[in-house]
């Protein structure tokens, strides 16, 4: 099979997987059904046809809005489609046709899913945290992936971690310092990553939110959605973070 088919192939996947992605994230923090009813107008109620659901086409086609009432369709559904399609072709392009690309495409889709669930709901579904330790778990089995050993210490020693935080943070400061949503997120990194990757996620995303989001909290009041700064933490981590573990290694440690 040639390679251009095959990111043909990947990027199909990641759209479909990506409108998959959109109802979950819209659905999920309201508890409701997956599956039923079938998707549909937000505004007039009417089902929506498989032609007018085609990832980002539909929504060209339409220009934004329902083919029936007019109202306008959240940009947000070709964005997530897109998003979605970048990362598993990205994931084909950087580790080839290989157990690697999968897990790194599923773990990718799951960390961008809590991503955007916790900006706008701010919580973060035991569908994408939860069932992605038990996918991170199964797929510690597969070649090229942390060993399961790793894995389930991994997932344990970020569950302890942040639970400790938790509760020391919430002792500390008198209310809830870290949602539990955030803990169990924690857990299906360390799952994907292993034990070592894990805690450089946790250092990586408190960066990050302590320089993007921590002024901004501080002027506003405003809750932090931690889960969108340990995503891009894990995120930067799964791309970059043998070279950074190598370059600390290197020219910090001296060996």
């Amino acid at each position: 099979m040639s390679e251009s088919l095959v990111l043909v192939y990947a990027a199909v996947l990641g759209l479909s997987l990506g409108s998959f992605l959109n109802v979950c994230i819209v659905r999920l923090p309201k508890g409701e059904s997956l599956f039923r009813p079938r998707s549909r107008c937000m505004s007039c109620g009417r089902q929506i046809s498989w032609y007018e659901n085609v990832p980002v086409l539909s929504w060209l086609a339409l220009r934004g809005r329902c083919g029936t009432c007019g109202s306008r369709i959240s940009v947000q559904y070709p964005l997530v489609e897109l998003a979605t399609g970048l990362i598993w072709v990205g994931a084909y392009y950087h580790y080839a046709l290989s157990w690697q690309a999968l897990s790194a495409a599923l773990f990718g889709t799951l960390l961008f899913g809590i991503a955007v669930t916790d900006a706008r709901e701010y919580i973060i579904p035991d569908e994408f945290s939860v069932g992605g330790v038990v996918l991170g778990l199964a797929l510690s089995f597969a070649p090229g992936r942390p060993a399961p050993l790793m894995s389930f210490i991994g997932a344990a020693l970020c569950f302890a971690l942040m639970y400790g935080v938790a509760v020391v943070g919430e002792w500390a400061f008198k209310k809830p310092a870290l949602g539990g949503g955030d803990i169990k997120m924690m857990a299906m990194v360390g799952a994907f990553l292993g034990p070592l990757y894990a805690l450089l996620t946790i250092f990586v995303g408190s960066l990050v939110g302590a320089v993007i989001f921590g002024p901004i909290g501080l002027k506003t009041g405003k809750l932090v959605p931690f889960g969108v700064f340990l995503a891009v933490g894990a995120a930067v981590v799964l791309v970059f973070g043998e070279a950074m573990v190598g370059w600390y290694a290197t020219y910090i440690l001296g060996l």
